[in-house]
């Protein structure tokens, strides 16, 4: 069987069995036998060296060509059956940070499954090989800055026609259109305000959270503004731009002084309003506020601060991490308060909750969807 049609029908062979035996390496495989002869050794050492592109394929080969070339005695390990591939992440854990029972024999899923369930997994259960791969997630995000259009008009293939461009490009064509000029209007960034509870109750989350607005502000530093809420209000866009994560965290950290602490929102809302979101701030932006809604202070006063944020925004989102949950119910005293005045309750709780946050943000930036009834 040392011919060529059994060497074809060796590759073949090892491709079922789950290897990736391309036509390049089955021709290399065809040029190194007919260079080292057809001897078995040396038929095997060509294979392994061509056929084998990863430390999982050799158990694979040598069961694959005891079988196929005989003469020995088989592993025993059936040749078109996988060999079950180790994860390139850590497997996921319990809530305790260790491995659930069970789970120390069972072979681990791709890197992609477990990196899809990570994304699906409440923040405040992860253990701390998850929190450092969801960090790494984190960090490669690419969220796109919304837009919303400009007053300008700058040229274009397609659009309204220009009657000055044209005029002009007639003058230089002696008076004949030989080619119509168009125009349409330009795109400026929207700006995106980040309001994050640093409170007690939202301690599990801030440390995501606050990533996740380092993220967006290095995407668009000059269009995003980063505010922490607590029993304080304190700005840390400044702190967030540094390229670094772990370097504008630990700034943010300093600069916050308030860290699971209480909650004051209506308060804190108002100093923001005075302050930031009056002279300009707030006046167009999408603001996007991160809290669980439980509030110490009056919640008539967190009313009367979200009337007047959704009066100068161009859209509310209020992103619950309890939203995310089974039968959640907005019975908080700040999430009463609030809803009247918010477009949008979604989730905060996972990665891929933040994802959509950031969807609804650049919905509801365009034209003609502001004003979108709060709905869970």
């Amino acid at each position: 069987m040392h011919t060529v049609t059994g060497l074809v029908g060796f590759a073949r062979a090892l491709r079922h069995s789950g290897m990736a035996c391309g036509p390049t390496r089955v021709q290399a495989f065809l040029a190194a036998v007919e260079q080292v002869g057809f001897d078995r050794d040396a038929v095997y050492w060509a294979g392994r060296l061509t056929l084998c592109s990863d430390p999982d394929d050799l158990p694979r080969y040598d069961a694959a060509f005891e079988s196929w070339f005989g003469n020995a005695e088989s592993s025993g390990e059936p040749v078109g059956r996988p060999l079950p591939r180790p994860a390139q992440i850590a497997a996921l854990t319990g809530a305790d940070g260790g491995p659930d029972e069970g789970e120390a024999d069972r072979p681990l899923a791709a890197a992609a499954s477990d990196a899809e369930v990570l994304r699906r997994r409440d923040l405040s259960e992860l253990g701390v090989p998850e929190r450092e791969h969801l960090r790494r997630m984190l960090a490669v995000l690419r969220p796109e800055p919304p837009s919303r259009p400009a007053l300008r008009r700058r040229g274009s293939k397609r659009g309204a026609l220009s009657s000055r461009a044209t005029l002009r490009e007639m003058l230089r064509s002696g008076g004949e259109p030989v080619r119509l000029r168009r125009q349409r209007r330009s795109r400026r960034p929207r700006r995106v305000v980040l309001l994050v509870d640093v409170s007690g109750s939202m301690s599990a989350y801030a440390d995501a959270l606050l990533r996740f607005a380092h993220v967006v502000v290095r995407r668009a530093p000059v269009s995003t503004e980063v505010f922490t809420l607590g029993t304080r209000m304190t700005r840390v866009s400044r702190q967030l731009r540094q390229r670094d994560p772990e370097a504008a965290l630990l700034a943010a950290s300093r600069a916050v002084p308030d860290f699971s602490g209480g909650t004051r929102l209506g308060e804190t809302l108002r100093v923001f309003l005075d302050r930031w979101g009056q002279r300009g701030v707030a006046r167009g932006a999408v603001v996007v506020l991160f809290s669980d809604g439980w509030e110490r202070g009056d919640a008539t006063e967190l009313a009367d601060q979200m009337r007047r944020l959704r009066r100068l925004a161009r859209a509310v989102i209020w992103a619950n991490p309890h939203a995310g949950h089974d039968g959640y119910q907005p019975v908080q005293s700040g999430i009463v308060a609030a809803m009247p005045h918010v477009d949008r309750m979604v989730a905060g709780h996972s990665l891929r909750s933040l994802e959509d946050v950031w969807s609804w943000v650049r919905r509801l930036s365009q034209p003609g969807a502001g004003g979108a009834k709060c709905e869970i």
